[in-house]
């Protein structure tokens, strides 16, 4: 039979065992319990490099969206300064029709000063052709002339075309 020493040299002995599997189930239970953390972990920080990735990507697309709006407003913007040059040619188009219809009205107005003075040599030389045949230079007829209220002595003897260029510089001369 077992003596009582060796009885309490089994009991401490398996207690020790008891104590240290006891204390081996803890630390394996730890040990998974590290395990899931160091695994939370990793997955924590596998979540935090996601998320600066996120952030970047939000930051480039806030910056692609403000690029794509300097965009479109730049594209406006030549479609603008496309319509003004478009502007522009038309009304360099119409100023020189416009500088072509003036110089046409100066010379028009030109040519109609011309004209009256061609009319007015005309009538002079009608009227010393008419003043020259001697019924009329006989009668007295024309010796004298009324132009604007004036007398004109010898209007036909004075006045020829190529001393005046109109009826009023030759009553200017009397």
């Amino acid at each position: 039979m077992e003596t009582q020493s060796a009885r309490g040299t089994r009991e401490t002995h398996c207690n020790a065992l008891q104590h240290s599997a006891t204390h081996c189930n803890t630390l394996q239970h730890t040990a998974t319990h590290c395990n899931t953390l160091q695994h939370t972990a990793t997955h924590c920080n596998t979540l935090q490099h996601t998320a600066t990735h996120c952030n970047i990507l939000q930051r480039t697309a806030t910056t692609l969206q403000r690029t794509v709006t300097h965009c479109n407003t730049l594209q406006h913007t030549a479609a603008h300064c496309n319509t003004l040059q478009h502007t522009a040619t038309n009304c360099h188009h119409t100023a020189t029709y416009c500088n072509t219809l003036q110089l046409t009205a100066v010379c028009c107005s030109t040519l109609q000063h011309t004209a009256t003075h061609c009319n007015t040599l005309q009538h002079i030389a009608t009227h010393r052709t008419h003043c020259n045949t001697p019924q009329h230079t006989q009668r007295g007829q024309c010796n004298t002339h009324s132009y604007d209220g004036r007398t004109v002595l010898q209007y036909s003897k004075v006045c020829s075309v190529a001393m005046f260029s109109s009826v009023r510089d030759c009553v200017a001369v009397f």
